[in-house]
């Protein structure tokens, strides 16, 4: 057994994609065309990161209820938790991209961290160690 997707609510695909694609180095494994269950297009968008894992299902928020909550899933908590085997490398990625970064690198017994908030508001950790 192994957790296959978690959904992250998002403004717009595309957007999405871009974010997780081209700043966070994820795949695009699936991206195709489907409906709502009352028959609405919409699709199917998964990202995974390099090699494979536990993936995202890029939900764009349909209505105003779901879009009340695109980057405040978990009510400002830290949501989301990327380790990495090279932090300076996927610091720097996140700089280099203009991601607003929330306080300093931190050293914690579970290994080095920076907290850092997504282009929807999402709070991630950045870990390695």
């Amino acid at each position: 057994m192994h957790l296959d997707l978690v959904t992250i609510v998002v403004p717009d695909y595309d957007e999405a994609v871009g974010f997780f694609g081209d700043v966070l180095g994820f795949e695009v494994v699936e991206d195709v065309p489907a409906t709502t269950n009352d028959g609405r297009p919409k699709r199917w968008v998964v990202v995974r990161p390099p090699g494979g894992g536990t993936g995202f299902l890029l939900a764009r928020a349909d209505g105003p209820r779901r879009a009340a909550r695109v980057g405040d899933q978990t009510g400002g908590r830290v949501t989301y938790f990327l380790r990495v085997d090279d932090f300076g490398a996927a610091y720097e990625r996140l700089v280099g991209a203009g991601i607003e970064l929330v306080g300093p690198v931190r050293e914690e017994p579970y290994g080095t961290l920076q907290v850092f908030r997504d282009p929807f508001g999402n709070l991630w950790d950045l870990l390695a160690g």
